[in-house]
């Protein structure tokens, strides 16, 4: 059950990417689904964090090439975190067996 918990924080990112992990990390007392539900919550948090920079560049940018070039690395760094979690997702659950 353990490992059941800790992965669905990291394939989250299916169907509720920030209020599934930040459930199981108040409600869970055990410290290894916590631990899990705490880093799948800033994986799905951080590409948006990293956005906010990126957005200030997007606006600020005097060219159209370096506009795209801005939100072609968002993208690079979301599908990176997306692959992230549904990788520490599967490994969590082989742990398992």
């Amino acid at each position: 059950m353990r490992q059941l918990l800790s992965s669905l924080s990291y394939f989250s990112i299916f169907f509720a990417p920030f209020l599934f992990p930040i459930i199981i990390w108040i409600v869970a007392r055990d410290e290894y689904i916590a631990g899990h539900a705490k880093r799948a919550l800033f994986s799905h948090v951080f590409p948006f964090l990293a956005a906010i920079p990126l957005f200030y560049f997007f606006l600020t940018s005097q060219s159209v090439g370096s506009a795209v070039g801005f939100v072609v690395l968002f993208f690079v760094i979301y599908g990176l975190s997306f692959v992230y979690n549904i990788v520490k997702g599967i490994q969590v659950l082989r742990e398992y067996y």
